[in-house]
């Protein structure tokens, strides 16, 4: 059975942009694993009749309709009032909601009114303790369709989500199976790939859809596939697989489940090998990457961020022959660059950026957007450069992406 999920946030400080939305991506990825569909994602203000509004419509469309924030304590935390109006009842204290909030507040803060204004609930919904704040999560069943609000705070929607709101939604309702697989693709625009794919994307069976996703430097595609018996879809997806593999031969990967780094930090730790970077155009922003993954510390060993030759030369040992002759932005002077950080850092592997990412900086031959990546890997080493300009951050980003991503190739070659 289909069932279709709206999200709804609530904030102005969502839509000016001062705090970003990362909890519609991981609600929306959590929902697809129990076979729920997100139908929408709609971000309102802290305003009574926007919110109403949201939820008329997404009642009016989906199964199971999420609100998160406006839960707080202070006067423009509304969310609990729209909902008593919406659902024409009131306002009730719930002693046992105080007593979360006094057993989970009380050792860190002093308790005060307004936040005794957080244990009144509306009557006729089912409550929901907080695991991990202060605000309660209130179920409402209405026609056979379910409206959850939660808190904003990330930690607290997480954990109400993860062991209260989707256990329940599971028992709920019966979903169909949903199944996603991610591909990487190198060497490919967009534009071409379509083209080589358009016979193969255009006999999909039924109930299997293609997505195209890129990114700076490489193209992911997705193939989504639904239905109600799990066994015969798992069947057509691999047939598929084996299908688009064919087509794109060398050029195409299954991505694991996670982001570039994520997948980098998973073969660092399954070969037991170490990475540091030397970087230049990138900032330091590829080391920023790779840190950002917890338990990081077993493969990263650090970076050096060498944007100034003189830097290169005595941090990372570059020949001052190589820079004079070659230039910084060149092939010799990336390959030097990567064995010079695997030898301070002493690591296994390396990765090495230096480039010209804009918007001045340019010389003859070499314009805003060339950049020479060089990766090691034990023995053996590769090259790559990108000479196309779409702007400093893009091209920042870009090179970034398919350093990883040279590195990634590397290491899944020596398993």
């Amino acid at each position: 059975m289909r069932v279709v999920a709206e999200i709804i946030t609530i904030g102005d400080e969502l839509l000016i942009g001062q705090v970003i939305d990362t909890n519609s991506a991981w609600m929306g990825q959590q929902l697809s694993k129990l076979g729920i569909n997100v139908g929408r994602i709609v971000s309102v203000s802290d305003q009574a009749s926007e919110i109403t509004q949201a939820i008329d419509s997404a009642l009016s469309r989906a199964d199971i309709v999420l609100l998160t924030g406006g839960l707080g304590p202070t006067k423009d935390d509304i969310t609990k009032l729209t909902l008593c109006s919406y659902f024409k009842t009131e306002l009730i204290y719930d002693h046992s909601v105080y007593e979360n909030m006094r057993r989970g507040l009380s050792e860190r803060v002093m308790l005060s009114k307004l936040n005794e204004t957080q244990a009144y609930v509306p009557k006729g919904c089912k409550v929901i303790q907080n695991r991990v704040g202060s605000a309660p999560i209130t179920w409402f069943d209405v026609n056979q369709k379910v409206l959850v609000s939660l808190p904003g705070v990330p930690d607290e929607m997480k954990a109400a989500m993860q062991y209260d709101v989707l256990p329940r939604l599971q028992k709920q309702f019966e979903t169909d199976t949903i199944i996603h697989r991610t591909y990487l693709v190198k060497n490919y625009p967009e534009s071409l790939l379509a083209e080589t794919l358009e016979d193969w994307e255009s006999a999909l069976p039924q109930g299997i859809s293609l997505a195209y996703l890129p990114k700076p430097g490489m193209v992911r595609l997705r193939i989504t596939a639904q239905g109600e018996e799990s066994t015969k879809l798992q069947t057509q997806v691999s047939l598929e697989e084996k299908k688009l593999l064919k087509l794109l031969k060398s050029d195409i990967s299954l991505e694991s489940e996670g982001s570039l780094e994520e997948q980098l930090g998973y073969w660092l730790k399954r070969l037991k090998f170490t990475v540091a970077t030397a970087e230049s155009c990138t900032g330091g922003r590829m080391a920023a990457k790779i840190a950002s993954i917890p338990g990081c510390s077993d493969y990263f060993n650090g970076s050096i961020v060498a944007y100034q030759n003189s830097v290169k030369i005595a941090q990372l040992g570059v020949d001052k022959e190589i820079l004079n002759n070659h230039g910084a932005v060149s092939q010799e002077t990336a390959l030097a660059m990567v064995d010079g950080i695997c030898k301070v850092m002493g690591t296994d592997c390396g990765i090495a950026t230096t480039g010209i990412a804009g918007p001045t900086g340019a010389v003859p031959n070499k314009p805003v957007g060339t950049v020479w990546i060089a990766v090691k890997c034990g023995l053996v080493t590769r090259t790559s450069m990108l000479c196309r300009d779409s702007g400093r951050e893009m091209n920042i980003e870009r090179a970034c992406n398919k350093g990883l991503f040279m590195l990634l190739e590397l290491l899944q070659e020596c398993k």
